[in-house]
């Protein structure tokens, strides 16, 4: 018999972290970034005969916290008290500084903890957070500044064939290249799907308004981290001066309600991004799903969507995720059950407990660090 709601029935038994380094299909870059490979760590909690799965994108140091002094945080907890354990962690952390690692390493256990907790309920997560919405609408998201032409076509052209109508794509590492590829991408897609760009803070704030102007005409309508997202004032300017036609977004560094607070209250952002594999977990999203909701704020999921999409369904305020190319293969690699776009969205499935996952461990092993 499932444990009860609130009950002290189901003391956390034990967390297990492990961490993987996959490859990257080819070299991939942003605006400010180059990456080859990238790491997920991964959690299990077990507790009542039930074991639940989390994960965070984050560096392998991350896996030392969270089975260090994080997993002995919350050991012994009630696993029902999802909200206790969070806060526990986050009391952990105090001399360590919350950002970073910390807060990667928080998210993890706490997205196993609630998906435990559905375990032990025997229900799927959107259903024991309530359900506004029974998918998640997604927007195909790769379009790395490292591609040729023919990548860049072939890949945001594919998701629009798929049935995804929005696809975003990186800008930003050559200014003076990026007209031209955002010309290339839209050609490719057609004139009815959405295009977004991502800029990772690359430009300067005069340089990324003249930016704007040549997207608009392209019929961008997303512009993401334009500046720095450090730039809380560069990002209102955007917002205020940038074509109408075109949202500015921001937050996926967020790692607490205070980053996204302030962001919020400065006005930069149309539409504010949250990462639950950063934010704190599944906790964190949801509380920052809230904030957007009483301003009045669209908000978006940024990558890792199959943990991404049962917290999602329960949002009122919740627009879109982003469909991460290099997210998906590790997804559909590690877990058994993670979700495809039908429709151009994700739908989580109500038959599976928690978040639908099973980790193939022995698929994962030669990835191990």
């Amino acid at each position: 018999m499932a444990a009860g709601l609130g009950s002290s029935s189901a003391p956390i038994e034990r967390i297990d972290v492990s961490a993987y380094k996959v490859p990257t299909d080819s070299l991939e870059s942003d605006g400010t970034y180059e990456w080859n490979s990238t790491v997920i760590v991964v959690v299990e909690a077990a507790a009542g005969g039930k074991t639940g799965l989390g994960y965070s994108y984050a560096d392998a140091a991350t896996a030392r916290l969270a089975g260090g002094p994080l997993a002995e945080a919350v050991k012994g907890l009630d696993a029902m008290a999802v909200p206790g354990a969070h806060a526990a962690m986050v009391a952990a952390v105090r001399n360590l500084g919350r950002p970073g690692i910390a807060s990667m390493a928080i998210s993890a256990i706490d997205a196993a903890l609630w998906d435990l907790k559905a375990k032990l309920l025997d229900v799927a997560l959107v259903t024991l957070l309530g359900a506004v919405r029974d998918a998640a609408p997604v927007y195909g998201s790769g379009g790395f500044t490292s591609y040729s032409d023919e990548q860049l076509r072939d890949q945001l052209g594919g998701w629009v064939a798929q049935g995804i109508p929005r696809v975003k794509m990186k800008i930003g590492r050559h200014p003076e290249e990026d007209p031209r590829r955002v010309r290339v991408a839209r050609e490719a897609i057609g004139r009815d799907a959405e295009l977004f760009v991502d800029a990772n803070g690359a430009y300067s704030r005069k340089q990324a308004l003249a930016m704007a102007e040549a997207f608009a005409e392209l019929g961008v309508t997303w512009f993401e981290e334009p500046v720095t997202s450090d730039d809380l004032d560069g990002l209102r300017l955007l917002r205020d001066l940038a074509p109408p036609v075109m949202e500015i977004a921001a937050g996926e560094y967020g790692y607490d309600l205070f980053y996204f607070r302030r962001m919020l209250e400065a006005g930069a952002v149309d539409v504010l991004q949250a990462d639950g594999t950063r934010c704190g977990g599944i906790t964190g999203y949801l509380a920052a799903g809230v904030l957007c909701e009483a301003r009045g704020i669209p908000f978006s999921a940024h990558c890792a969507p199959s943990l991404h999409a049962h917290p999602s369904c329960a949002l009122p305020a919740f627009r879109h995720m982003e469909y991460f190319h290099d997210h998906d293969r590790i997804e559909h690699r590690f877990f058994d059950g993670a979700l495809s776009p039908v429709g151009g969205a994700l739908r989580p499935d109500p038959s599976r407990p928690g978040l639908g996952l099973e980790f193939k461990r022995k698929d994962a092993a030669r990835y191990a660090l």
